[in-house]
């Protein structure tokens, strides 16, 4: 029988093969952080940017979907991401795959910031925005189970949810600098989203600084991960010869079930959240009724701050979840948690009516979504690599992590503006319904992970 993971980090539980607990947390946490900054910054820009500079053919709305579609782009190149960046997790190792998964995301968050616009070279531009945002969904699908695979197979004995949820921590860090950048920027050029100017400094010039300031995070995400060992448990099935030479056809011949049961478990934490940022911001923001739209009204810098605030519930409900996920089981906490979702669909049309919106009632109805976003998904880095064994885990986690993106994340904005548009908010809360009982099936005949080892699954 192999030497158990918990030995291998120390009696103290302070070192992992050598490397301190510390830097493994960093890690992990430092990299889905410049992930999720790339990815919102690209979420807002497509909300309050892009449908004017590369989409301005038409009315507001057809830009704002066009833009939205360039943002859902992504989301379909994330599995293929997982698929590439999965097979060198399985063949080569943890590490260097996710140094290669920060750089190609990186890079091609940074090319968005010196790209023409439509404009200046037509529809060129558009073309390599969408060229772009694909490569974004690359790197990005190789990057989240990577960092979950990091901490989950460093934990200590009886901890593994509260390991895992240190690279969830990213998403709203990641989504507090950016949207905070882009605030800062906004106030400091004046810029009206709502009667945008195209020859403004910040339309001009002053939307690209988020972009360009990825290269420096990237540089120093780089120098943590490339201090990084190899996970104990990936170097033990090495030496036990347990790797496989195609981890994408094994994952579907042993593990098929897994994959199917670990989408649909993503599914309602996927649509939350991208009904609660991305969605949101264009709703928040939009013309409203008076005005002959169907929007809330806000003003672009007024809103950003809600959602910021808001943020901050998202990322204290994180380490919540991991402690019940360990404490209670995986299982029996997301049960609870989506049933919770369902119910707050139900809630959209009365927290989101156009009659008597305000700032208060808007910043409730942002802070319930982020905490029940908190804790939905702070487990879920734990709950998909425990579906999956160690020799195809990178891979199957990956491709369940972001096949469930296209099914939740890469259609929610759209699929929500259109609901909002044509039949009204209170809409918007049910497709969020229907998603989470679909999650909620999945977690029912999903069986509990919590005691599994993470050698024996």
């Amino acid at each position: 029988m192999s030497t158990s993971l918990d030995n291998t980090a120390g009696r103290d539980g302070s070192l992992v093969a050598g490397v301190p607990r510390s830097r493994i947390i960093v890690a992990s946490t430092v990299g889905t952080s410049i992930e999720f900054y790339d990815f919102y910054i690209y979420a807002t820009a497509a909300v309050s940017v892009f449908p004017h500079l590369f989409f301005p053919k038409g009315n507001g709305t057809t830009a704002l979907l066009a833009s939205l579609a360039t943002f859902g782009l992504a989301f379909v190149a994330r599995p293929v991401g997982s698929i590439l960046f999965g097979h060198f997790g399985d063949r080569i190792g943890r590490k260097a795959t996710l140094v290669g998964s920060l750089l190609t995301m990186g890079i091609a968050t940074f090319l968005i910031g010196i790209l023409p616009t439509y404009h200046q070279v037509g529809l060129l531009a558009p073309a390599l925005l969408a060229l772009m945002r694909f490569c974004q969904g690359l790197g990005l699908g190789g990057e989240w189970s990577g960092a979950a695979l990091l901490a989950t197979e460093t934990a200590e004995k009886g901890k593994r949810a509260w390991a895992a949820m240190w690279p969830q921590l990213g998403a709203p860090i990641g989504f507090f600098l950016a949207n905070g950048l882009f605030l800062i920027i906004t106030l400091f050029l004046n810029h009206d989203n709502a009667d945008p100017d195209l020859g403004s400094a910040f339309l001009t010039w002053g939307w690209r600084i988020p972009f360009l300031l990825s290269a420096v995070m990237v540089i120093i995400g780089l120098y943590v991960r490339l201090k990084l060992e190899e996970t104990p448990v990936f170097a033990r099935a090495v030496a036990e010869g347990k790797k496989v030479k195609t981890p994408l056809a094994e994952v579907f011949r042993t593990s098929w079930r897994q994959l199917i049961i670990g989408t649909f478990v993503m599914l309602a934490t996927y649509t939350l959240f991208y009904i609660m940022t991305t969605w949101v911001l264009s709703h928040g923001t939009g013309k409203t009724p008076a005005q002959g739209g169907t929007g809330a009204g806000f003003q672009y810098s007024d809103f950003l701050v809600l959602q910021l605030v808001a943020v901050l519930f998202f990322a204290a409900a994180i380490p919540v979840s991991g402690r019940l996920a360990d404490r209670h089981g995986r299982r029996i906490t997301l049960l609870v948690i989506t049933g919770t979702i369902m119910a707050f669909g139900l809630t959209f049309g009365i927290l989101l009516a156009p009659e008597g919106m305000s700032e208060p009632r808007m910043l409730l109805f942002l802070i319930i979504g982020m905490i029940l976003m908190g804790f939905t998904f702070g487990p879920m880095s734990a709950v998909l690599p425990e579906l999956f064994p160690t020799n195809v885990r990178y891979t199957g986690s990956g491709i369940a992590y972001n096949v469930s993106s296209i099914l939740g994340a890469a259609v929610a904005p759209f699929i929500a503006t259109w609901l909002a548009t044509t039949y009204g908010v209170g809409w918007v809360g049910v497709y969020l319904l229907v998603a989470a009982a679909l999650t909620f099936v999945a977690l029912l005949v999903m069986h509990e992970t919590k005691d599994r080892h993470l050698e024996e699954v």
